[in-house]
């Protein structure tokens, strides 16, 4: 029992050094940005040290996930799953500028640990095949032909100076054809040590997340170390953010997605208007922005804290709203409610096991904030028309109007999309001329047909106050008919453009700070629709009918033929030829005998 006990507690103090740096930390901040809309960022926070993480002790770092980067050899992560599209003029600048925003359906890139390029793409296809499973997406489908090793675009965010960069291999994928729904949503929550039913993911559903006017999951795995390299861990976060519409959040759901008309008592009416008849109401300003609560935007109020005290055992804040002091809210007494000194924005830290709910009251100054206009903005288009050719166009716009812009432009083509890089060129407006120095540098990658697509990073500078027009041509390739999905009419899905801003006097100030370290901005440009050459699927179909119909007439004939016995009528036992003759003759005369009655009862009458 002594060595029991012994060996109890060295389980205990192992344990207890192997934990000593977890940490779990989760924050919902809801920012009103119009009268209609409220973004809603989910924000999780997973942290284990290195040792632990390598020994596979798992405690906030779940273990699906981090096996599956382990046998992978994948060093850093960056999943997301989006939907919609963001709204820069009436939204304002990307939250967390872009850093945790995907293109349309699913992205992934990922740096793997490999000896060689074969190596490393063997590696990939398991870790997508791994996801794919994971988070019940088609993330398989990531094939060579999908995939690319952008040079330009996209910084590791994690330090790796324990593995030689040389071994290290950038690869990326998207599938902007991908339908996110409430299929991804359950395993994203999974991962969350109280499985979505405490803190703040309890207020994530299905049914509101997927009906929101955008979205975007991301999940980011890297490593963190000190300065001088000591003390490494391993930090997991995982994004939710979305923009609702609260007038639409509200309607009860038996109620969507057909709108009925409010009740007269559910009306915020003028009183200072006269009014002809009693049941007349003039509504009020909407500017003074809406009065909601948790329960009618999200369904139902958060239930409880999940892990919301720090190491030291003080309360961490959960819930920031970013709204003036003026405005008023009523929250729980047993939530503790701290300001900022600009008085912009209150935060509460939850209590462990009672509910919150809290009210926004309509009541007060202007409360949605003044967006900050993008350093960029970026849109692109197919144009041409036909069958056989086509062109993208890009529209690039620097709003600063004292200083340039310098990005990094990566698009991803299918190898059916075949462009021609001699035709690519940067035009000015409004001057409407070209200008060859806006490109600085250019890395382009042919496609092989059925093997990989076509990779194309640009270094472009915007002047100000001026828009780049970036257009090329390209050929449409034509599809062997099983490589057309069951909706061929519907076009080809493009992946979205990627533009990352470098660093520069103009975007400094736009620049997020993540643990103490400056993160770029990036933007993406919507998918794009393609159309290619459809055949008449209905030929196969109708040849496929009329060669099944001459073989079973041919086949029957010939089978009937060799297998049926022909004999005479008289060669056949108990066959009396003069029996049926006689019948035949007694009926055919029965019957002549009806129809002359017939004719005589017509002429007597």
């Amino acid at each position: 029992m002594r060595g029991l006990s012994l060996l109890l507690q060295l389980c205990l103090l192992q344990s207890y050094i192997v934990f000593a740096d977890s940490n779990y930390e989760e924050r919902l901040d809801l920012i009103p940005l119009t009268p209609s809309s409220l973004l809603a960022s989910f924000q999780f926070w997973s942290n284990a040290s290195l040792q632990s993480y390598e020994q596979q002790h798992f405690r906030y770092i779940p273990r699906s996930l981090g096996q599956i980067l382990q046998h992978a050899k994948t060093q850093e992560l960056h999943l997301r799953f989006s939907t919609g599209s963001w709204d820069d003029e009436s939204w304002g600048t990307r939250p967390h500028h872009g850093t945790k925003e995907g293109g349309t359906g699913v992205e992934l890139w990922a740096w793997v640990e490999a000896d060689s390029d074969a190596a490393s793409f063997a590696r990939w296809t398991t870790l997508n095949h791994a996801l794919s499973g994971l988070f019940c997406a088609s993330i398989n489908f990531i094939d060579s032909t999908r995939t690319t090793r952008p040079h330009m675009t996209f910084q590791p965010t994690g330090d790796h100076a324990k593995t030689p960069t040389k071994n290290l291999y950038l690869l990326h994928g998207a599938l902007p054809r991908e339908v996110v729904c409430t299929e991804n949503l359950t395993p994203f929550m999974k991962l969350l040590p109280c499985k979505g039913k405490a803190g703040i993911a309890s207020l994530l559903d299905g049914h509101k997340l997927f009906d929101a006017s955008w979205q975007s999951m991301a999940i980011d795995v890297r490593s963190l170390c000190r300065k001088d390299g000591a003390d490494c861990s391993i930090e997991m976060e995982q994004t939710v953010d979305m923009v609702l519409d609260t007038e639409r959040s509200k309607r009860p759901r038996e109620d969507n997605p057909i709108p009925r008309p409010i009740p007269r008592e559910g009306l915020l009416c003028n009183g200072s208007k006269p009014y002809a008849l009693d049941d007349a109401c003039y509504p009020s300003d909407i500017t003074r922005g809406q009065s909601w609560t948790l329960a009618e935007i999200f369904g139902r109020p958060i239930q409880g804290s999940c892990l919301a005290e720090s190491a030291q055992g003080e309360a961490r804040d959960s819930v920031c709203v970013h709204v003036p002091d003026e405005r008023k809210t009523n929250s729980p007494p047993h939530a503790i409610e701290t300001r900022d000194q600009k008085g912009m924005r209150r935060c509460y830290a939850l209590h462990p096991t009672e509910p919150f709910e809290m009210v926004l009251s309509h009541l007060g100054p202007q409360t949605f904030n003044a967006h900050t206009p993008p350093p960029l903005y970026a849109s692109r288009s197919i144009t041409g028309h036909g069958q056989e050719r086509g062109g993208v166009q890009t529209l690039l716009t620097n709003p600063n109007s004292t200083s340039a812009i310098e990005f990094v432009y990566f698009e991803t083509l299918p190898w059916f999309m075949k462009p021609y890089l001699h035709t690519l060129k940067a035009r000015v407006s409004p001057f409407a001329m070209p200008d060859p120095s806006a490109i600085k540098e250019t890395f382009y990658r042919p496609a092989l047909d059925r093997r990989r697509g076509t990779q194309l990073e640009l270094r472009i500078s915007v002047p100000a106050s001026s828009t780049i027009v970036l257009t090329y041509n390209f050929d449409k390739a034509i599809l062997r008919y099983t490589e057309y999905p069951p909706d061929a009419n519907r076009g080809f899905d493009v992946a979205p453009a990627v533009i990352r801003l470098l660093p520069s006097l103009n975007n400094t100030a736009f620049m997020s700070r993540a643990k103490n370290k400056e993160l770029p901005i990036y933007i993406r440009t919507t998918s794009l629709l393609l159309p290619l050459p459809t055949p008449d699927f209905s030929m196969p179909y109708n040849v496929i009918i009329l060669t099944s119909t001459v073989m079973a007439l041919a086949f029957g004939s010939i089978f009937n033929l060799l297998v049926r016995r022909f004999v005479g009528a008289d060669e056949v036992e108990g066959w009396n030829l003069s029996a049926v003759k006689a019948r035949l003759r007694g009926r055919i005369r029965v019957l002549k005998e009806r129809l002359l009655r017939r004719d005589k009862e017509k002429k007597e009458q």
